[in-house]
C-alpha cells in the first residue's frame, strides 16, 4: 500500500485508448487516456454502514462542532454537478453526473472561523486527504449522495464521497466521515505516501518530487462499472 507512488511511476502506458474528438482534447490533461467506463480503485476494504448510526462530524476551527446524519444531508438543498474525472492512475472519465449537496451550502450551515485556510476530508476505512479551504469553495465541489441519477454503488463510496473535479481523483474522497477545519495545512494519506500534495491534473501534479511523471496503464487491470 505505501509503496503505490513507487508502483506507479515504473509502470506502462497505456496502449489502448479511446479516441478522442479534436474539440474535446482541450478536456484531457497529459497523460490521461479517456474512458467511458467507472474503474473501480480504493486500498483497504469496502465499508459497509447502517445509516440508522452513520453520521458526518465538523469539527476543528468552527465555533460549533456539528455532527451531521444522513437524513439532515439529504433534507438540504440538493444540487446537481457534472464534470470531468481525472485519476492520477491515468484514466479520465468526461461528464460524470453527481447528485448531493454543494460544498458552499453546507459552508451555510456552519461558523467557520476566519483562521480555517485548509480541510482535512476525513474517510474510511483509516483514510484521509487535504484541500485548501479556496479551492472547496467553487461551485463545482459537491458531498455527493448519487452517480448518474441512482445512489453511489458500494465501491464508489456509499453512502457519501466527495467531489473534487479539479483535482486528481484520490482527493474525492471515498466514504466520508469527518471535515475537520485547520489554520494550517497537514498531509493526507496518499500525500504522506509519495503523492503530490497539490494534484492539479492539467500540471501533472501526480506525485512529489518528481519533475517528469512516469505513465501508469494500472487501471486497465482494474474492476469496472
Amino acid at each position: 500500500m505505501h509503496g503505490k507512488a513507487d508502483r506507479l511511476k515504473g509502470a506502462k502506458a497505456p496502449k489502448n485508448q479511446q479516441p478522442i474528438d479534436s474539440s474535446l482534447q482541450h478536456r484531457l490533461p497529459p497523460g490521461q487516456s479517456l474512458t467511458e467506463k467507472f474503474p473501480i480503485l480504493h486500498e483497504g476494504e469496502v465499508p459497509v454502514y447502517d445509516l440508522a448510526t452513520w453520521n458526518l462530524r465538523v469539527f476543528g476551527e468552527v465555533e460549533e462542532e456539528r455532527t451531521f446524519t444522513y437524513d439532515e444531508l439529504k433534507n438540504m438543498k440538493q444540487s446537481r454537478v457534472v464534470s470531468d474525472i481525472h485519476c492520477v492512475t491515468r484514466w479520465s472519465k468526461f461528464d460524470a453526473p453527481w447528485d448531493g449537496v454543494l460544498f458552499t451550502d453546507l459552508l451555510k450551515e456552519l461558523k467557520v472561523k476566519p483562521e480555517a485556510k485548509s480541510v482535512m476530508i476525513h474517510a474510511d476505512p483509516d483514510y484521509d486527504t487535504n484541500v485548501p479551504l479556496v479551492d472547496l469553495m467553487r461551485n463545482d465541489i459537491l458531498l455527493a449522495f448519487d452517480f448518474d441519477s441512482k445512489p453511489l454503488t458500494l465501491k464508489h463510496g456509499w453512502p457519501l464521497r466527495l467531489v473534487v473535479p479539479h483535482l486528481y481523483f484520490w482527493k474525492s474522497a471515498k466514504w466520508i466521515r469527518g471535515i475537520e477545519f485547520m489554520k494550517e495545512d497537514r498531509e493526507g494519506f496518499w500525500e504522506r505516501n509519495g503523492f503530490h500534495n497539490t494534484a492539479d491534473p492539467f500540471l501533472e501534479q501526480r506525485f512529489s518530487g518528481e519533475d517528469i511523471p512516469i505513465p501508469e496503464d494500472e487501471w486497465t487491470r482494474k474492476e469496472f462499472d
